[in-house]
């Protein structure tokens, strides 16, 4: 029964923009199954509800995917704690605000709301995947984990070049993500999108545990001009939503708050 749910996972696992669609024969061969494990696993996926079939007799990801997506968003509590926070910014700057998490060893967006102002960041939306080493909120994610944890991550998705400003080295995005840890903000300097900066902030739960960051995302010629503001503003936020999941930021022994 384990090998059967893992099984499914893995076909469920297939399906991606690039490649929406998938018949039996080729889940198979790409998985090394039998074709008679692939059709019976289509067969149970399909009834419920996971996988839908086309009139051409391949398959897609079924609408109860949908439905569970909606219920994980809208009973992820620090989601809605955030989500608030996201709309102050949104307001105060009118620049897009985004708020990840990592989820099988890949950061994923949870949330995102467009800013007012005109550019538009396309290369992200809710459930899109992006890799952790070329964004503001991979970073933060990534800098309060074993560097041996980051160290797999990065074996297993690589560092593939999204401009010529990515990181591609592991020892100088080490050395990145210990400053990152230090600091308690990390920067997007053009890494991922050309023209587009960002900075972001961990969000931690009530044991201290950073479980999400959020971001700003800005044009990189107004990100430069007020690059100090949008930091100490997303800083800020994401402290907020910290303190509202219960966390306690640590007391210095001079009585002053320390990150």
């Amino acid at each position: 029964m384990v090998q059967a749910v893992y099984k499914a996972f893995q076909i469920l696992n297939l399906f991606s923009h690039e490649q929406p669609e998938w018949g039996v024969c080729e889940i198979a061969r790409k998985l090394g199954f039998p074709k008679s494990t692939a059709s019976a696993l289509t067969a149970s996926l399909t009834e419920g509800g996971l996988l839908r079939r086309t009139p051409a007799g391949r398959y897609r990801l079924g609408w109860r995917i949908v439905a569970l997506s909606q219920l994980l968003l809208e009973t992820t509590e620090f989601r809605s704690e955030a989500r608030r926070v996201m709309e102050s910014l949104v307001a105060r700057f009118g620049e897009t605000v985004h708020l990840a998490t990592l989820e099988s060893d890949q950061i994923i967006y949870i949330e995102k709301l467009q800013g007012t102002r005109a550019v538009r960041v396309a290369v992200t939306g809710i459930g899109v995947r992006l890799p952790g080493h070329c964004s503001g909120v991979g970073k933060c994610i990534l800098a309060h984990l074993p560097w041996e944890r980051v160290l797999a991550i990065l074996e297993k998705q690589g560092m593939p070049a999204l401009t010529p400003n990515t990181i591609t080295d592991p020892q100088i995005l080490r050395a990145e993500l210990e400053q990152v840890r230090r600091q308690g903000y990390a920067y997007d300097r053009e890494e991922a999108v050309l023209e587009l900066c960002c900075v972001a902030a961990p969000i931690r739960d009530h044991s201290g545990e950073v479980i999400a960051a959020m971001s700003l995302s800005i044009p990189a010629y107004r990100f430069y001009a007020n690059e100090e503001q949008y930091r100490l503003a997303i800083v800020r936020a994401a402290q907020q939503v910290s303190e509202n999941l219960g966390y306690i930021p640590r007391i210095a022994c001079s009585g002053k708050r320390r990150n």
